[in-house]
Parts: C-alpha cells; structure tokens; sequence
C-alpha cells in the first residue's frame, strides 16, 4: 500500500505573489525529531522513484503540539500518532495516510524562532547537495542525519534566508499524482532576489526554470517564476515587493480544499488567523492564506481534476 500523500505540484501558480504580502516568514533553529525516533518510509512498498526537486513532505515546528493537533484536526479532519522514540513529534493521518508530521519545540525568542511548515525537497544524495548549497551561496543549518526507515535528511537555507529541508528517501519518492483534499497541492517560495534564486534553485536540484512575467502584459512589477523537473511544474517563485523589508523570505505550502473561503472561516473559528482573504487565483479557483494559532503560515487552495500538471510551454 502506498502511505504516501499525493503530493504532485500540479499547473501553473502565477500572478499571485501581491496575495501573499501579509504573509510572514519563519526563521527555523535546529528543528528535527530526536535520533532516537522511528519515522516511516514514505512509500510502502518501496517506489524506487527518484524526482528531484519535487516537495515530497512536511513538518510543522510548533511550540504546542496538543494545540496544533486540535487546530488541523478540526480544519484538515486529519488524525494523529505518535512515533515511537519522541513524545514530541506526531504523525497527522488523513484515512491513514500520512500528511505530514508534527514536532514541538520552545520557542525562545519570538525575535529568531517562530513557528514555520518546514518544507522538504527531494534529492539523491543529501551529502551533495549540502556541498552544492554552501558553493551557490546557501547555508547548512542542520547538518546530515539519518533516519531508518525514513532517509537522510538536512536542514539548509537558500542565498536569502529562506529554510528548508532536503531528503533522499530511502525507498525513494511518491509518484505524481493530485493530491485530494486535505494534502498538500502546491508551494511557493517568496524571495527578495528572484534571479540569484531561480539560480540557485536551478544548480541545487536541476530545475527548468520559466518566467512567468511577461504573461502579465507588464501590468506590474512582480516577477513570476515556475520551477520545473520530470515536465511538471513543481513550485511557483515569486518576488517578495518593494516595501517587504520586514518580511523574510520562505517556502509557503497549500492544502488542498473544497472551498477555500469555507475552510478560511473555519480556520479563524479554531483560533487562526487570515493573512490573506480568499481571492480568485488565475487557474480559476480560490486561495487564501492563513496563520494557525501558534503564528505558523501556510495556505488553502481549490483545485480542479481537470486542471493540467504540466509545466508551462
């Protein structure tokens, strides 16, 4: 059985990084289950899949798991478990599939740690790509370390600061396919430097880079980039604006939803709060972006079955 999520990255994101201006960045210290910990693979049986580059899980870092537990249990109708080894890092389950996982940590100054959705890329070999990220201008925050079952896994940060995980996992990555409703369906990274990014991004995992920008007539400024492997769009990078000097630059995931100003409301009715009101994205359906109530971002979006995965031609 596969337990893994959908977690294909599909269509073309574009045209939306005014939406997210409200939304805040995270700076992640040394956030990970204990050594100790047993994680499951994240295919079962093994798919001998390699995509590089392609968002394969996430992890929320957050000062109050019972909380977090009850904010996307009510909003996700997701379910959780503990793993052996670490009373502080949970499972969240969809029908038994794992989603995502769940770790607590104090946070101690709100100044340099703040709650954040860490955001894991797949790559062959972590080792490699921890050299590739110091050569390009990055940063190893957490360096290598190995879980069984799971893979190996660090924690790095890109030429602008923002966080993120690579994994190579050991019975290799899930397969593309939608994500249903209640998964992860898209991310975004926002950056103050879109071309040393889209740079960086490319020599780290290979991506086909294609810049949305002139799509938009020159109606604004914003720059509009997607990142490509394997012919499917994988993430959408998009400029941080001009008066975002107190804004860090971060990875930002969406679940995917049945209507995303239902799932807003809901989520401000469990203690969250709305970053960005729901709107209409280009593809056609709604977005929106919230805070859970711990300051953690992320973001909800509706999908069509029909809307297309491939990258743009």
């Amino acid at each position: 059985m596969n337990i893994t999520p959908p977690s294909a990255r599909p269509g073309i994101r574009k045209g939306w990084s005014a939406l997210l201006l409200s939304a805040m960045g995270a700076v992640a210290a040394n956030a990970a289950p204990g050594p100790g910990v047993i994680l499951p693979a994240l295919t079962d049986p093994a798919s001998g899949e390699h995509h590089v580059g392609k968002v394969i899980w996430t992890d929320l870092v957050t000062p109050d798991l019972k909380d977090a537990e009850r904010f996307y249990g009510g909003l996700f109708g997701w379910t959780f478990r503990a793993v052996q080894g670490d009373s502080h890092y949970a499972l969240a389950l969809l029908d038994d599939t794992p989603v995502a996982g769940l770790f607590q940590k104090p946070m101690t100054s709100k100044l340099t740690q703040q709650p954040i959705w860490l955001t894991f890329v797949a790559v062959r070999d972590v080792d490699t790509a921890q050299k590739a990220t110091l050569q390009h201008g990055g940063k190893v925050i957490s360096k290598p370390h190995d879980y069984p079952q799971r893979g190996r896994q660090a924690l790095l940060a890109d030429p602008d600061g923002a966080v993120f995980e690579v994994l190579a996992a050991q019975g290799g990555d899930p397969p593309d396919y939608l994500a249903e409703p209640g998964q992860w369906i898209w991310s975004s990274l926002l950056v103050k430097d879109p071309k040393q990014e889209t740079a960086f991004y490319k020599a780290l995992f290979g991506y086909d880079v294609y810049d949305l920008a002139s799509d938009d007539g020159g109606a604004d400024d914003a720059q509009h980039f997607i990142l490509s492997t394997d012919d499917t769009a994988r993430v959408g990078l998009n400029a941080l604006p001009a008066d975002s000097m107190r804004r860090r630059p971060h990875w930002l995931n969406f679940v995917r939803v049945a209507n995303a100003a239902d799932a807003a409301k809901k989520a401000a009715s469990l203690g969250g709060r709305i970053l960005v009101e729901p709107r209409m994205d280009r593809h056609g359906g709604q977005l929106a972006v919230i805070a859970d109530p711990s300051g953690a971002p992320f973001g909800v979006m509706e999908w069509s079955d029909t809307d297309t995965q491939q990258e743009p031609r």
